[in-house]
């Protein structure tokens, strides 16, 4: 039986259910948890983390790990942050990775609960569609890897919007998983060593600049990684307007 077809026999709130608790608890987490998951509440605990991370490092990446991919899964407020605590804990490397690894869990539980409760049918439903809606959807298609990288390239795209869309078209869950974690390695690189250089920051009582990946020495090479994702898809456009 197709994922379709079981999804089609599901009780529409046990469908709903995943996706529904992720809304309640974003809800609650964003007026509940917003000044526990801030930078001041890493500046002022960040002695007894470092005194903890020494004390039990294995213990510690797991924990992180895991509470990491839960603010993504549940998209609670702190990403930011949990981003700068992974390079202010661990350095940029393995930083960097720990960060990547937690975001790709938390998008994957995401992409997972909005396939379960409207992604098959809404995909199934666009597969056979004729028209307008048939043909955007070959479209998709026919470039879900240059699309799917480019949403995680583009610092624009919120990232809940990179998690959801895919969910929605019907792509392979290994395809997002492979495209997101590869994918948000140039932003989480730069956010991580942001994090890692967090000491002086707190040394002068400043705030880190968050601004950095806008910066024309970041963002130039991330906007160059973006035109190589979108190249083939300008090609195929190219030939097919040729006949090629």
């Amino acid at each position: 039986m197709s994922d379709f077809s079981a999804t089609e026999n599901q009780g529409p709130l046990k469908r709903w259910l995943p996706l529904a608790v992720i809304v309640a608890v974003a809800a609650v987490g964003a007026f509940t948890l917003r000044d526990l998951l801030s930078f001041e509440a890493l500046a002022a605990n960040r002695e007894a983390l470092l005194a903890f991370r020494d004390a039990n490092y294995t213990i510690t990446v797991a924990a992180f790990i895991a509470l990491y991919a839960l603010i993504v899964a549940f998209s609670l407020p702190g990403a930011t942050i949990a981003t700068l605590t992974g390079g202010f804990l661990f350095a940029t490397f393995p930083g960097a990775l720990f960060n990547i690894v937690a975001a790709t869990l938390g998008a994957t539980a995401i992409f997972l609960a909005a396939r379960w409760g409207l992604g098959d049918r809404l995909a199934a439903r666009m597969d056979a569609s004729t028209g307008t809606v048939g043909r955007i959807k070959s479209g998709i298609d026919e470039n879900q890897w240059e699309m799917l990288f480019l949403i995680r390239l583009v610092p624009a795209v919120p990232f809940f919007v990179a998690n959801l869309v895919p969910a929605l078209v019907g792509v392979p869950l290994m395809r997002f998983v492979v495209t997101t974690f590869l994918g948000i390695i140039p932003g989480a690189v730069v956010y991580t060593s942001v994090g890692a250089g967090l000491g002086e920051v707190f040394a002068s009582g400043d705030t880190p600049d968050l601004g950095v990946i806008f910066e024309p020495h970041v963002l130039l090479p991330i906007l160059g990684l973006c035109a190589l994702a979108a190249l083939p898809m300008g090609l195929k456009l190219l030939r097919g307007r040729k006949g090629i």
